[in-house]
């Protein structure tokens, strides 16, 4: 057995565009969600005992690792997040409207100890308003059209630092430049001016329409969030709705009809449908398919669902294993008005494949002296786990180490030289199967230290004899590899058993737990209260430093894709510091130092002629210079002439891969700004785009394999050197054999 953190390392938060059809338990329909424009919003009472129930748990130091008082200064802060969770653009409040708010600044202290929450929905009540005001502006702007792209105007898209708009005069500024930068892109695509108008209408009236349909949930979750976050930039309130998803998305399996539904327009329609779900054995339901219509059981009626939310024609939908759902549907083929067709499906536990742990196997061709290699990559999104399953059979649960460790097993089937574990942009997870994955690579010792709020550090680490791979590894980071994947990267690192390459990653050095905020109300039952995700621990690297602030370091580094000033642990002011412990004794399989300077030239030499990998550096700098700008031009001939060039500069690269023998881009002729939305195009050519991304050219992946090849090449022939990094005692079997 290994040792075992009863934690949970919780993922950074994410967004998505689409919602799950499942749920754990439950197939009762949600009644449809009232018209939230018209009706007065305010709190209920369970969530004034909620906000009662997660202020207790914040400034209390026996569940907060840095708990903080609720103070009027702390209540400025939650002032701060709450406006910028409503209008972080500065596009709807005028400087009028923030001077009318001040003196709530100090009083949202009081009104989440006590549960009344007026100031929030009162907020919002003028938030709602504003966009109303803004969306009529922009809808009246496209009656009488009539741009002039011929100036040197420009459109200031990243406002967050600018002050706020003196009055709706300099608000309408604002919003006519946004209106003439979306008619611009439509225009630059290829769109006629009726066609440019209608798009941008439907566009401005959906941003009121969403608006209008949040409810007292919805403001409620936002505003307790404001507080959260405050206190600290990773602790989050859940309502039951949403820990629902999120233990779904931990545990990659569910129970429903497995589908993937994105809002259009007035209708949900599916995005996709998961490979070996009920919905595919349907053989009915198709991605683009139209849901009108969900009824329950056999014989249920219908309900009508066009102009439902998403979140809402999923609780339709979604329920146990075994019940029945039917789906009233109009075909993608069909067209909006087409012949309307039923399909009944029976719920049932689907397991979210595409989420899972990936392999695949690069071939590094032969070189000189050195022969053919193949290297195993494993692409890991998250470090998931069935906490639930696990709970029932401990023997046969969804767990990110159980699948990496059979795609190890195919690997040592298949003979590869080395494995490269891909952890680029995967935000964390379990902090069980980050100690648990270390453990595939290590032969037992320690993998993390926990310091609990009140000084306690407690270490977990591998406590079972042998390893499932032995041999050469590397493991590939960026500046999204996060928590628990920067726990799994720094003991790597520590012990010296494998190289890290990549970006530093983004320096989140805390744990958190899911907190049941129902456990403690007397005498209620059900799903009331929510979720609390709680920080209550800091996490440190068996050689005592924390990755909090300073993330993972990598031995060979790669240009930054994303500015670190921008996103990162470091970003948030509120962050604990960065600080050291005490280092515990651990094995040192190697130290790459002495190796290090050999593979930096070996590599610079390398992408200096790789295509693929100058390209990706050219591009990234681009990206940044224009990123830092913070503005695009109004002038349609510049405009015309940026996407030209990059047009052109796409072409010819398709064209030189071509002409070289190497792997074409397959998105490399559909590339250009289209203008729209997600919700705007079309879904079924929207989702084939995105499953073709994924087999795009990867040269920082091609090149992370390369470089463990020459590690493996460098420590094979020379044997001094490789006594100086892999000890004969420690050293793995198949590093330098």
């Amino acid at each position: 057995m290994k040792a075992k953190l009863t934690y949970t390392l919780l993922a950074l938060a994410l967004s998505a565009p689409v919602a799950l059809l499942a749920r754990p338990d439950g197939d009762k329909p949600a009644a449809a969600r009232p018209d939230s424009s018209v009706v007065p919003m305010g709190p209920t009472t369970d969530q004034s005992t909620t906000s009662k129930l997660v202020y207790g748990l914040l400034s209390d130091s026996r569940y907060a690792y840095r708990p903080r008082q609720l103070d009027d200064a702390l209540s400025k802060d939650v002032y701060k997040h709450y406006l910028d969770a409503l209008d972080g653009s500065k596009q709807f409040f005028t400087a009028k409207d923030i001077e009318g708010f001040m003196p709530l600044s100090t009083q949202l202290d009081d009104a989440i100890k006590s549960g009344q929450l007026n100031p929030a929905y009162d907020m919002f009540s003028v938030y709602r308003k504003r966009v109303a005001e803004r969306v009529s502006y922009a809808r009246g702007l496209l009656k009488n059209a009539n741009f002039d792209f011929n100036t040197e105007q420009r459109w200031d898209y990243d406002r967050k630092e600018a002050p706020w708009a003196k009055d709706s005069n300099e608000l309408n500024d604002i919003w006519r430049k946004s209106v003439m930068n979306d008619w611009l892109r439509l225009k630059l695509a290829g769109k006629k001016p009726d066609a440019i108008a209608q798009t941008l209408d439907k566009r401005y009236a959906n941003i009121q329409r969403s608006v209008d349909e949040l409810d007292s949930e919805d403001v409620f979750q936002t505003f307790l969030n404001a507080y959260t976050s405050a206190v600290d930039p990773h602790t989050d309130y859940f309502t039951p709705k949403t820990a629902e998803s999120f233990n779904q998305q931990m545990s990659l399996s569910l129970e429903g009809i497995g589908a993937v539904l994105q809002r259009q327009e007035d209708t949900v329609v599916i995005r996709e449908i998961v490979p070996g779900g009920p919905a595919d054995l349907s053989k009915k339901l198709q991605p683009g398919s139209r849901i009108v219509g969900v009824a329950q059981g056999s014989d249920g009626a219908f309900t009508d669902v066009i102009g439902w939310r998403t979140d809402d024609v999923v609780d339709l939908i979604r329920g146990k294993k075994g019940t029945k759902v039917r789906l009233e549907f109009i075909p993608p083929e069909a067209g909006v008005d087409g012949t309307h067709n039923t399909v009944t499906i029976t719920r049932d536990k689907v397991k979210l494949a595409e989420q899972a742990a990936k392999s695949e196997i690069m071939t590094l061709p032969a070189s000189g002296s050195e022969p053919e290699r193949k290297i195993g990559v494993i692409k890991l999104p998250a470090f998931y786990q069935d906490f639930e399953g696990r709970r029932r059979n401990p023997n046969d649960y969804t767990s990110a180490t159980r699948d990496v460790r059979r795609l190890l097993d195919g690997f040592k089937t298949q003979k590869v030289d080395g494995v490269v574990m891909d952890l680029r942009l995967n935000g964390g997870g379990s902090l069980d199967e980050a100690v648990d994955l270390t453990g595939l690579f290590i032969d037992q010792g320690p993998v993390v230290q926990v310091r609990e709020s009140g000084g306690r550090v407690s270490v977990s680490g591998d406590t079972t004899a042998g390893v499932s791979w032995d041999g050469p590894l590397a493991v590939l980071i960026n500046r999204g590899s996060a928590s628990a994947s920067e726990i799994f990267a720094g003991a790597i690192q520590d012990y010296g058993r494998g190289l890290v390459i990549g970006e530093t990653s983004f320096g989140k050095g805390t744990v958190q737990n899911l907190v049941d905020l129902d456990r403690w109300p007397a005498n209620e039952g059900g799903q009331r209260f929510g979720q609390l995700k709680l920080t209550i621990a800091q996490f440190f690297r068996v050689a005592g430093g924390s990755t909090q602030h300073k993330g993972v370091v990598p031995d060979i580094s790669f240009p930054a894709s994303m500015d670190a000033t921008e996103y990162g642990e470091d970003t948030y002011d509120n962050a604990l510091p960065w600080t050291k412990i005490a280092a515990v004794q651990h094995t040192q399989y190697g130290n790459f130092a002495p190796l290090l300077p050999k593979l930096e030239a070996m590599h610079e030499a390398r992408v200096k002629t790789d295509k693929e990998y100058t390209w990706w550096s050219e591009d990234v700098a681009n990206f940044r210079a224009e990123a830092a700008k913070k503005y695009v031009s109004l002038n349609e001939a510049d405009r015309r002439a940026e996407r030209d060039k990059q047009e052109a500069l796409r072409k010819g690269r398709q064209e030189e891969r071509k002409a070289l023998g190497m792997p074409l881009d397959p998105l490399a002729g559909d590339m250009s700004d289209d203008g729209l939305g997600a919700s705007e195009r079309d879904i079924v050519k929207d989702a084939a785009r995105d499953k073709l991304a994924d087999k795009r050219p990867d040269p920082l992946l091609h090149e992370s394999a390369a470089i463990l090849g020459d590690a493996i090449e460098v420590l094979g022939q020379d044997k001094k050197l490789s006594a100086q990094v892999l000890p004969e005692s420690t050293k793995p079997s198949s590093w330098a054999d």
